[in-house]
């Protein structure tokens, strides 16, 4: 071969020296270039029936892809799932949980009847299995209202129209559009976001993608929030009004989680995840009719089944250690009222209380049990309970335990922001193969909010409206 034949490696180092030169928009024109050919072929190849401008997916297009109106359309059709899920989910969640704890009440009267010690029968019924009764009362009516909700989103062609509106958001925090969908999924299961991410191929906008989906409320979270929502924020509203300020007080924390997403995805670009955004070129697929199986298939086996079981692994320890707190006494007081008082300095810096941090200790394996976590300390039982009236919660909360506005901000925030579930850090950990980013995912989240709540507490004396 002659030595004057240009070779491989000077053509790659030539392409490398003019990479720099070319613009920030270089893809997006040859994209476009590529659909401007695409469509004149097309005019001289194809004859149409019509003369129409715009067929019925352009015309919807128009407006759910509107700089105007795209953004508030994807709000409040987020805003109608959430409030069909809070509203939905009661009754059935209210039945379950009643079908499981009557057979939890018949199973401890025979142990009781034949004989075994009581703490057997306390740690085996009233530990680990409410646990688990409580995380498959609490999650599996939202999850089976929320991801066919989702799914039909999906199946009817709306959700590559999400990633479109918000192609630009992530595009200017240095992340992947296709991020708007994994994190949409992470409303339903931060798990099932993280198992999403699988559509991103650039390794460096995927793991962006796994580290920032937990600042998205999943449904587990949703009790806490909509407790809140309901015993502080809608509290000042005629009564007839709570069920949709308590869903806008939800849809309130999502929009701050959303901030936090972007604002953390611009961060890990700047710092230890540094690049260039990856070119993403989204065809929008026609507007076609939900297909009723595949949806109940892929809502109800692939991901609701697929995320109650891993948190029900996780839950059964939880419970055996929420009731082993709550018996095991010393001078006459039980462990977990000693470990909350104990926290109790530190929960003051972030505007919360000893027994708050207690219960989402204890909650890493799930967070469905917050919330009885907390009942069970504040009201002195040796096993997790319901929140009782809002009226009578409001009492214990408020007047016996001092709760105030500051404490039901500082919750709301800690709820959205701090580390994931043991199923989350779980599935990270096998998605990455790596304990680094399973780490560094819960050092990012928990730093966050003890961050952001230790601040809004400070703020909140400073200025003296705590």
């Amino acid at each position: 071969m002659s030595d004057n034949l240009t070779q491989p490696n000077d053509i790659l180092a030539k392409a490398e020296a003019l990479r720099g030169t070319l613009s920030s928009g270089f893809r997006d024109e040859i994209v476009k270039s590529l659909y401007n050919e695409a469509e004149k072929i097309a005019q001289r190849a194809v004859t149409t029936a019509t003369d129409k401008k715009y067929d019925f997916d352009q015309k919807v297009d128009r407006l759910v892809t509107s700089p105007v109106f795209g953004l508030p359309i994807m709000l409040a059709i987020l805003a109608l799932i959430i409030w069909l899920t809070v509203q939905g989910a009661n009754v059935p969640s209210q039945m379950i949980a009643n079908g499981l704890f009557w057979i939890e009440d018949q199973a401890a009267t025979i142990f009781t009847n034949i004989g075994l010690p009581w703490w057997v029968t306390g740690f085996i019924w009233h530990g680990v299995y409410r646990g688990l009764a409580w995380v498959v009362a609490v999650m599996l009516p939202p999850m089976a209202i929320f991801f066919p909700a989702f799914t039909i989103m999906e199946d009817l062609g709306y959700l590559p129209r999400v990633a479109f509106n918000m192609d630009w958001l992530f595009k200017n925090a240095g992340a992947h559009g296709k991020q708007a969908l994994t994190m949409a999924m992470g409303f339903g299961c931060n798990a099932a976001g993280v198992v999403a991410t699988r559509i991103i191929d650039s390794p460096r906008e995927r793991l962006i993608a796994i580290l920032t989906n937990n600042f998205v409320p999943c449904n587990g979270r949703f009790p806490t929030l909509i407790m809140l929502g309901t015993v502080f924020v809608a509290a000042a509203f005629p009564p007839v009004f709570t069920s949709i300020v308590a869903a806008g007080s939800v849809v309130a924390v999502v929009l701050i989680g959303i901030g936090f997403t972007l604002f953390m995805s611009w961060l890990l670009t700047k710092t230890v995840l540094k690049g260039e955004a990856s070119a993403f070129t989204l065809e929008l697929p026609p507007y076609r009719r939900p297909n009723i199986t595949r949806i109940l298939y892929t809502s109800l086996i692939d991901r609701t089944l697929f995320v109650l079981w891993r948190a029900i692994q996780t839950a059964a320890p939880a419970g055996a250690v929420i009731w082993v707190l709550g018996n095991l006494q010393f001078q006459g007081v039980s462990l977990a009222n000693i470990i909350a008082n104990y926290l109790n300095p530190f929960g003051y810096l972030l505007g919360l209380d000893g027994v708050i941090l207690l219960a989402y200790i204890i909650a890493i394996p799930a967070n469905e049990i917050v919330v009885p976590t907390m009942m069970m300390v504040y009201m002195g039982t040796g096993m997790m309970i319901d929140a009782p009236s809002y009226d009578q919660l409001r009492n214990l909360l408020v007047v016996q335990h001092g709760w105030t506005m500051l404490t039901a901000i500082n919750l709301m925030l800690f709820s959205l922001l701090h580390n994931p579930c043991a199923t989350t850090i779980t599935t990270i950990y096998k998605e990455t193969k790596s304990y680094k980013w399973a780490t560094l995912s819960v050092v990012i989240t928990l730093g966050t909010a003890l961050i952001v709540t230790f601040l809004t507490a400070s703020i909140a004396r400073l200025l003296g409206w705590a």
